[in-house]
């Protein structure tokens, strides 16, 4: 049974949290605080209590975008603890996920938050709490072997997925990270896209854009307005740089 405490500024988002917490059969307690330097507070009471005292806490879901000290603040304060709770991200912006997973996070929950997709969150966190990592251990590693054509690991909170390359409908450049979308969703890897377009373009990706990597088999659409050039992939519409334009529409014109 997890001991969690939840931490957001806004009431009302606060009060969804706790009760959705509360209905996960895993959570044995769930308190609120307002904001970070709150819950610093408790998380030191915690602290002082032990891991097995009456105050002792195994997780914190906390938001980012607080007034004062936010949310990285304070995950970046408890990497300084010698055993700090683990740390579940629940927030309305998706930009800062490289900053959770530098910061060990468990999960990173987007808002508005879903019952099944905390539930996720709920049963990482425990998997972590029932096997704890001992003084020594490695971070988790994939095995070093020839990477899997067909399907690429995604990890947060040390938890290892592997997505299909052909659900992949575009790649987004986030620095020396890659977003990778899907139809379902979207999934952050510590991989260049330089390196993925290299590995991809036999699977029919090509590069549009500095920041962008496309499937052609996911563009639904050539958009031409006023001497620029766009793809349309599911809903997101792309814009293709002039030094893309002419390989892709030569790439398009071979499929069909």
């Amino acid at each position: 049974m997890l001991r969690a405490l939840a931490v957001d500024d806004e009431r009302p988002s606060l009060e969804e949290l706790l009760y959705l917490l509360n209905a996960d059969p895993r959570i044995g307690s769930a308190e609120g605080a307002g904001d970070a330097t709150e819950a610093l507070r408790r998380i030191n009471r915690a602290l002082e209590s032990g891991p097995h005292g009456p105050e002792a806490i195994d997780v914190v879901f906390l938001d980012i975008n607080m007034p004062g000290l936010d949310g990285l603040d304070l995950a970046r304060l408890l990497t300084g603890f010698a055993k700090p709770p683990l740390v579940v991200f629940v927030t309305a912006h998706e930009d800062f996920a490289v900053q959770a997973f530098d910061l060990k996070a468990v999960d990173y929950v987007l808002k508005p938050v879903r019952k099944e997709r905390l539930a996720e969150a709920v049963r990482r966190a425990a998997e972590l709490v029932r096997r704890p990592a001992e003084p020594g251990d490695a971070a988790p590693r994939i095995p070093v072997h020839e990477p899997d054509p067909d399907h690429i690991p995604v990890e947060l909170g040390g938890v290892t997925r592997f997505v299909s390359v052909e659900d992949i409908t575009h790649v987004e450049a986030q620095g020396d990270y890659a977003r990778l979308h899907t139809t379902k969703g979207s999934h952050l890897v510590r991989i260049p896209v330089s390196t993925l377009e290299e590995r991809w373009r036999s699977r029919g990706f090509v590069r549009i854009h500095r920041r962008h990597l496309v499937a052609l088999r996911h563009i639904g659409e050539l958009r031409l307005d006023a001497g620029t050039v766009s793809v349309l992939v599911g809903t997101e519409e792309l814009q293709v740089s002039r030094r893309h334009t002419r390989e892709l529409r030569d790439l398009l014109m071979r499929r069909t």
